[in-house]
C-alpha cells in the first residue's frame, strides 16, 4: 500500500510539471510524434545543489545508443516496391510519384547502413558524455576508474566509444576501461520468454485491435497518392502503407538526408497525433506496467536493476570509485523506468483510453536517441554512511516513489531497501509459477 500511494504522489507531481497535453506538444514540435524515433534534446533545467557538506563521488548510467538508421532493409525498400509497382500500373496520383521519388531518395541514403548509428547519433553522446563531466567535475577528475560497456550491437559500442573518447579528451588521466561482450547480456539486453508470452493472449490482443481500430484512419492519406484503394490493399495493405511511410517521416530527423528530403507534410495534423497515439499505447501495455498483458512486464529489467545495485553497493567502497557507464537499447531505457517508478510512470495501465488521458504518460519523455538515466551518489568521504543520491531522467532530476525531505536527493538505503523487496517478491512469483508449470508438465506426462 505504501508503494501505491507513494506511486500516485509521484504521478500527481509529475502531472504538474507539464500543463500541456500530448497534442499540444506534438503540434508544437513534430518529432516528438516518433516515439522512439525522437531526436535527443539536451537539457533545459538547472540542477540543484548538492546536498550539504556532501559532494559527487560517483555515477552509474545505463543509455540508449544515439540516433541510427531504422533497422530492417524492407522498412525503407518495401514501400518503394510498392509505389514503383503501382507506378507501373498507372495508379499513382501527382503526389504519389513525387512520394516515389522522395522514398528512392530515402532508401538510397540509408542502403548498406540499416540499424546503423548516424553522425548525429554519435555527436549525441559526445555532447551527453561532456554535460556528464561537467556537471560532475569531481567524478571525473585525476586518474578516477570509468567502467564502460556495450551491448555487442555496433551502433550501442559506437556510441560508447564516442563517450568514452570525449571524456578522455577532457582527462587523458581517467582509467578507461571498455567491453562489449555475450558475457553481460543476461542483464545489458535482457528478454524474457514467459513475459512476452503474455503480450500474446487473447485479452491483450483484443485490447490492442479495439482501440487501434478506433485510431486507424488513412484513408486521405492513401486516396491522396492511389487511384485504386484494392490495389493498395491486395499488394501491402492499407494502414500498413499509412504506417510505414509515417514511420520513415520519423526516422528522417536522425539522418542527414533529412536536409533533402522530408515526408512530415504527407500528414495532417490529426494523423500525426493518432498515429502516435497508437505507438503510445503500445510502448506502455508492453513495456509498462498494464493489465491486458499480466501486470509485470518491467520486471524483465529485474537483473539490470539488480546489477546496477549490487556495483553500485561495492563501487561505494572505494575511496574514488569513477563511473560505471553502460549503453544498450530503448527496450531497456523504456521498462526500467516504469520499473522504477519514475515521475509516475509505474501506473498500472487499466484503460487504453487513460494512458493520455488520465494517466498523462507520454512516451516520448522516457526514450528519444540517446536516452538514459543516471544516478548521481554523494557523500563527505568514504567514512560517511548516509549516502544520498539522485537520479536523473534524460539529464532532468526524476522524481521516484520513495520518501525523501530533501529532494531530488534519496537516501541509497531507501532505494534498496525499497526495490530489493519488490525484486525479491517478483522472484518468488516467478519461482512458484515455473514450479506449477513443471508439476502440470509431469503430470501431463
Amino acid at each position: 500500500m505504501k508503494r501505491v500511494i507513494l506511486s500516485a504522489m509521484a504521478a500527481v507531481v509529475a502531472l504538474g510539471l507539464s500543463a500541456q497535453t500530448a497534442r499540444e506538444r506534438i503540434l508544437r514540435n513534430i518529432q516528438l510524434a516518433g516515439s522512439n524515433h525522437c531526436v535527443y534534446q539536451a537539457p533545459t533545467k538547472p540542477l540543484t545543489a548538492a546536498p550539504n557538506g556532501k559532494e559527487a563521488f560517483y555515477i552509474s548510467h545505463y543509455g540508449r545508443h544515439g540516433s541510427r538508421y531504422l533497422i530492417n532493409k524492407g522498412e525503407y525498400n518495401d514501400p518503394l516496391r510498392l509505389f514503383e509497382k503501382a507506378d507501373s500500373a498507372g495508379i499513382l496520383t501527382p503526389l504519389g510519384r513525387d512520394m516515389m521519388k522522395r522514398l528512392r531518395i530515402i532508401a538510397l541514403d540509408a542502403r548498406g547502413r540499416y540499424g546503423e548509428l548516424t553522425s548525429l547519433g554519435a555527436l549525441q553522446h559526445r555532447q551527453i558524455a561532456q554535460r556528464m563531466y561537467e556537471r560532475f567535475p569531481e567524478i571525473f577528475s585525476g586518474s578516477a576508474n570509468v567502467d564502460a560497456k556495450s551491448t555487442i550491437i555496433i551502433r550501442c559500442i559506437l556510441s560508447m566509444e564516442n563517450a568514452l573518447q570525449q571524456l578522455v579528451r577532457n582527462n587523458p588521466k581517467l582509467s578507461v576501461r571498455h567491453d562489449a561482450s555475450e558475457h553481460d547480456m543476461y542483464y545489458m539486453n535482457k528478454e524474457d520468454r514467459y513475459l512476452r508470452s503474455l503480450r500474446q493472449t487473447r485479452e491483450a490482443r483484443r485490447a490492442d485491435k479495439n482501440f487501434t481500430d478506433k485510431h486507424r484512419h488513412y484513408e486521405r492519406f492513401v486516396c491522396s497518392l492511389f487511384t485504386d484503394t484494392a490495389f493498395v490493399q491486395k499488394e501491402y495493405g492499407c494502414d500498413k502503407i499509412y504506417r510505414s511511410i509515417f514511420k520513415l517521416s520519423q526516422i528522417l530527423q536522425n539522418c542527414e538526408v533529412s536536409d533533402k528530403v522530408n515526408l512530415t507534410d504527407m500528414f495532417n495534423a490529426d494523423e500525426v497525433y493518432e498515429n502516435w497515439l497508437r505507438d503510445n499505447a503500445f510502448w506502455f501495455v508492453n513495456y509498462g506496467f498494464s493489465k491486458f498483458t499480466g501486470g509485470v512486464q518491467p520486471y524483465v529489467q529485474r537483473h539490470l536493476l539488480r546489477k546496477i545495485i549490487s556495483e553500485a553497493d561495492s563501487c561505494l567502497q572505494l575511496e574514488k570509485p569513477g563511473a560505471t557507464l553502460r549503453y544498450g537499447h530503448e527496450t531497456m531505457v523504456f521498462p526500467l523506468t516504469c520499473l522504477l517508478g519514475i515521475n509516475g510512470f509505474d501506473r498500472m495501465i487499466t484503460s487504453y483510453d487513460a494512458i493520455v488521458d488520465e494517466y498523462k504518460m507520454y512516451n516520448f519523455d522516457i526514450f528519444p536517441m540517446g536516452c538514459n538515466l543516471q544516478w548521481i551518489f554523494y557523500r563527505k568521504d568514504i567514512n560517511d554512511k548516509d549516502v544520498l543520491f539522485k537520479i536523473l531522467l534524460n539529464e532532468e532530476e526524476a522524481r521516484l516513489p520513495l520518501p525523501s525531505d530533501t529532494y531530488p536527493y534519496y537516501r541509497w538505503s531507501d532505494f534498496k531497501e525499497h526495490y530489493l523487496k519488490m525484486l525479491d517478491e517478483y522472484d518468488a512469483m516467478e519461482k512458484s509459477r515455473r514450479k506449477a508449470e513443471n508439476e502440470k508438465t509431469k503430470k501431463q506426462l
